[in-house]
C-alpha cells in the first residue's frame, strides 16, 4: 500500500510504528511542519519524511489525516485539487464529521473516519471506523489496515462520539484501575515493580478470557467465586463502594462533555 500520513503527531507516529512493523506499507510518507519531530523514523526503508503534504499526496493512495481539528479544513483545500478517483481519505481527527469533510472534497471521494487509540502503537488498538456512501466501496482497505494494527468494529457515525468514551478515553479508564490495582498490590507487600506486573498481566488475561472464549464477563467471574470465599467478599465491597457505578456515571460524564464540546464548535 501507497500510504501517506498527513500530520505526524503523537497519533501518526504510533500509526507509522505499527505500519512498518507489519510491514504493511509499499511506500510510507509521513508530513510534519518540523522534520526534526520525526527524525525517528529517518532511514526507514520505503519511508519518506517531507514537509510537503502536495507531493506525500501526489506519490500516496491511502491519507491519514492525524492533524489538529484547527488545521484539517486548510490542509483540505490545500490538497483538494490534486485529489484523484484512487486517493481513499482517512481522517483520525476527533469530531470533524464527514458531511463537513465532503463539503470541502466532495461527495464522490471515499471517505472513511477511523477513531484508534494509543495502543495502536503496540498493535492493540480497538478502532472504530464508519464512512460516507463512497467510502464503503474501500472501508476492507481500513480494516485491513487497523486490523493489523489492532482489531476494527465499523459503526455508524452518529456512535463515534460514544466510541470516542469507551476506547479513546477508555485507555485512561483502564490505565486508572490497573493503577489502583498496582497500589492494592504493594499494601498487600509487593514490591512497586512487581505489584505492576501483577496488575497489568491479570488485567491483560482477563480481556484474552473475553475474546478468546466469547464469555460474558459474569461468566468467568462465576468461575472464581466460590461461597463465603474471598473473591465475593472483595467484589461485594467494591460494588458497596460504588465500583460500577462510579465507572459508568464517569465515562457518561465524558460523553456529555465531548457532545458539549462539539456544540461549541458549531
Amino acid at each position: 500500500m501507497k500510504i501517506a500520513i498527513i500530520g505526524t503527531g503523537n497519533l501518526g507516529k504510533s500509526i507509522a510504528k505499527g505500519l512498518i512493523t507489519n510491514n504493511t506499507i509499499t511506500s510510507l510518507y509521513l508530513t510534519r511542519r518540523h522534520l526534526q519531530d520525526v527524525q525517528e523514523f529517518d532511514g526507514y526503508k520505503n519511508v519518506v519524511l517531507t514537509t510537503d503534504n502536495i507531493e506525500a499526496v501526489k506519490q500516496s493512495d491511502i491519507l491519514i489525516f492525524a492533524v489538529q481539528p484547527a488545521h484539517f479544513e486548510a490542509i483540505l483545500n490545500t490538497i483538494k485539487l490534486y485529489l484523484t478517483e484512487k486517493h481513499v481519505l482517512i481522517s483520525t481527527i476527533t469530531g470533524y464529521g464527514i458531511q463537513n469533510i465532503e463539503n470541502q472534497v466532495g461527495t464522490d471521494r471515499f471517505i472513511i473516519r477511523a477513531m484508534p487509540n494509543t495502543a495502536i502503537a503496540v498493535g492493540k488498538s480497538m478502532t472504530c471506523l464508519c464512512c460516507n456512501t463512497q467510502g464503503e466501496k474501500r472501508i476492507k482497505i481500513a480494516e485491513a489496515i487497523f486490523n493489523g494494527l489492532g482489531h476494527t468494529l465499523s459503526i455508524p457515525e452518529s456512535q463515534m462520539q460514544a466510541a470516542t468514551v469507551v476506547c479513546a478515553s477508555g485507555i485512561a479508564f483502564w490505565m486508572r484501575l490497573i493503577r489502583a490495582t498496582t497500589q492494592a498490590a504493594i499494601q498487600l507487600g509487593f514490591d512497586a515493580k512487581e505489584a505492576q506486573e501483577l496488575a497489568m498481566y491479570t488485567s491483560e488475561g482477563a480481556a484474552h478470557l473475553l475474546i478468546t472464549n466469547g464469555n460474558h464477563p459474569e461468566e468467568e467471574i462465576d468461575r472464581v467465586t466460590t461461597p463465603m470465599g474471598c473473591t465475593i467478599t472483595g467484589l461485594n465491597q467494591m460494588e458497596h463502594k460504588g465500583l460500577s457505578s462510579s465507572l459508568i456515571q464517569g465515562m457518561v460524564a465524558s460523553f456529555n462533555k465531548i457532545n458539549a464540546i462539539k456544540e461549541e464548535q458549531i
